[in-house]
């Protein structure tokens, strides 16, 4: 099964300055099936990018990524039980001239690590959140087993794609990331004004992010995005099963 993302977008194996954009035909990869988030735009997909656009703290009420913020996940996907752990580091990045914000997210299974990863975001100055890539390493019993997916946004044609929105709007698409036959991820606002419960509590006015991949077409996620908060809950709604909640939250400064 593929590893369990909670703020980066979900790897398949291997814009407001939102750009929102896929390729309408979905590629080869899709067939002929209709796109589940198709933005429309033709496939032409090139974001303005300067650095001096972008703001030095990424405080977006719907995904919050302060210095010392610390989330913690279980749940299960497939049969498998799952933590992962996502901590906001102080550590920072420049990717394509930007500060980028370092996260690291560990996924484990029944105990094992399995995933560690480094991802790197950074906030606009209009509020987008931007995902500029990643430093992913795969693990198998502790041993290093690959570090597919691995991507940054400037090197080899990948460009940095947004992970939430100044003003999320039911409706909206965007790209969250691209690196053409490895990330491809696209999110879809598909409902705000939500309430739900979790293990670490109840929250309201959630926005809904629902996720797809061309190159997993069968997949369909939906993210919930708590004000103050973050991701609160994770669940697969087409092609397969998996619910993975927020346990735990201490919020960074």
């Amino acid at each position: 099964m593929a590893s369990r993302r909670i703020y980066a977008a979900r790897l398949a194996g291997a814009a407001v300055l939102v750009l929102a954009v896929m390729m309408s035909g979905c590629g080869d990869d899709a067939g002929d099936a209709e796109p589940v988030i198709d933005p429309g735009d033709g496939g032409e997909y090139a974001p303005d990018i300067d650095p001096a656009d972008f703001v030095e703290t990424i405080d977006n009420p719907y995904l919050p990524l302060l210095p010392g913020s610390r989330w913690v996940y279980e749940g299960e996907e497939d049969g498998e039980t799952e933590r992962v752990e996502v901590v906001v580091t102080d550590e920072r990045r420049e990717v394509m001239g930007i500060s980028a914000v370092v996260v690291r997210d560990i996924v484990s299974e029944d105990g094992e690590v399995i995933e560690d990863t480094f991802d790197w975001f950074a906030q606009d100055v209009d509020g987008n959140v931007w995902y500029l890539g990643e430093d992913s390493k795969e693990y198998d019993e502790g041993e290093l087993v690959g570090t597919e997916g691995s991507w940054e946004a400037g090197v080899d044609g990948a460009l940095p794609g947004i992970v939430m929105l100044a003003d999320p709007t039911e409706g909206v698409a965007y790209r969250q990331e691209y690196y053409e036959g490895e990330a491809e991820d696209l999110g879809q606002v598909h409902r705000t004004g939500v309430s739900e419960a979790v293990p670490a509590g109840t929250y309201d006015e959630i926005v809904v992010v629902r996720e797809w991949n061309p190159l997993e077409p069968d997949v369909v996620e939906d993210k919930y995005h708590a004000p103050g908060v973050g991701v609160v809950l994770e669940l697969v709604v087409e092609g397969g099963e998996g619910r993975v909640e927020l346990v735990e939250f201490t919020p960074g400064t």
